[in-house]
């Protein structure tokens, strides 16, 4: 069900909620499949009988019905992949995160000055003095053997001990590592020649980084400009490990954004130990220019 706190304000809607509240705020009827959503809308107070808006929605819908930066966040771990974000509108800047199980993702409006202390928050970034020593700075292998090695995780029980889940991380990259013949081919631009080898130490830091593994998250910001003189979208992206008392490891290859095949079993993977205070450069680099924001606003 949809909710409200009328202190901050903030909102639990589901996607189907959201697109209902767009659907009116323009002007457009709502179809049929979404009525029990409209339904739940009017139940909680967000719409009155004949379709009317809250007031309190007006900050939030204005942005989402008019976006001028959107800020995507993906983030995949042991509960599965949430999806949060950012919304950056002429007047206001709305976020959205959701919850592990929850149809509900919880929104609210944004104080522009604090943009880069959200978008860190939603990745939980921290400055730890508590970090190990991976011995490696760089990992390298393959998409297929690293899906493996993840996903092994979900056979592992969940009574086993930490150096059971490792050895059978490790039992998983060997075997798909190995699985692995080469092809024969060049490899294209951004894959790697599958090797069929996974050697140490990468071997070993790679199944404890997977073991550690909080989560792995991709971050993406696009709005609307210029490419090759043409009218079109804007987008920057990277991606990061976050390995706890491992650290963080920022994901090279494959580089953000990835378009829609373009990666696959044999692309190559790339992770390179970082810093939060890299991770919050990178975060504060996805933002487009000040001047650009005005531009693309009309402001």
């Amino acid at each position: 069900m949809p909710s409200y706190d009328i202190t901050r304000p903030r909102f639990r809607l589901s996607d189907e909620h959201v697109i209902v509240l767009t659907e009116l705020a323009t002007d457009r009827p709502v179809p049929d499949e979404y009525t029990a959503a409209r339904d739940e809308l009017r139940r909680c107070g967000l719409l009155g009988q004949d379709g009317e808006l809250s007031v309190l929605l007006l900050p939030v819908l204005k942005t989402l019905v008019n976006p001028v930066v959107v800020v995507s966040l993906e983030a995949t771990g042991r509960q599965g992949t949430l999806n949060h974000g950012l919304i950056i509108g002429e007047d206001h800047v709305v976020a959205h995160q959701s919850w592990p199980g929850e149809r509900e993702a919880e929104y609210t409006t944004v104080e522009p000055k604090t943009l880069v202390w959200a978008m860190a928050s939603m990745v939980n970034l921290q400055q730890s003095a508590a970090v190990r020593d991976a011995g490696l700075a760089v990992v390298e292998t393959t998409v297929a053997t690293l899906e493996a090695g993840v996903g092994s995780v979900a056979d592992v029980p969940a009574a086993a001990s930490g150096g059971a889940e490792r050895d059978h991380i490790r039992a998983a990259l060997e075997s798909a590592a190995a699985a692995l013949e080469p092809s024969g081919t060049v490899a294209p631009v951004g894959t790697m020649a599958p090797s069929g080898t996974l050697d140490e130490p990468a071997l070993t830091l790679l199944a404890d980084m997977i073991g550690e593994l909080r989560s792995s998250w991709r971050m993406t910001a696009a709005w609307r400009g210029r490419d090759g003189g043409q009218d079109g979208v804007a987008v920057r992206g990277f991606g990061v490990w976050d390995c706890g008392p491992l650290g963080y490891w920022h994901r090279e290859l494959p580089a953000e954004p990835v378009a829609p095949g373009q990666v696959g079993p044999d692309s190559a993977v790339r992770l390179v130990r970082t810093d939060a205070k890299r991770v919050w450069e990178m975060i504060t680099d996805l933002l487009p220019e000040e001047g650009v924001i005005r531009r693309v606003a009309g402001r």
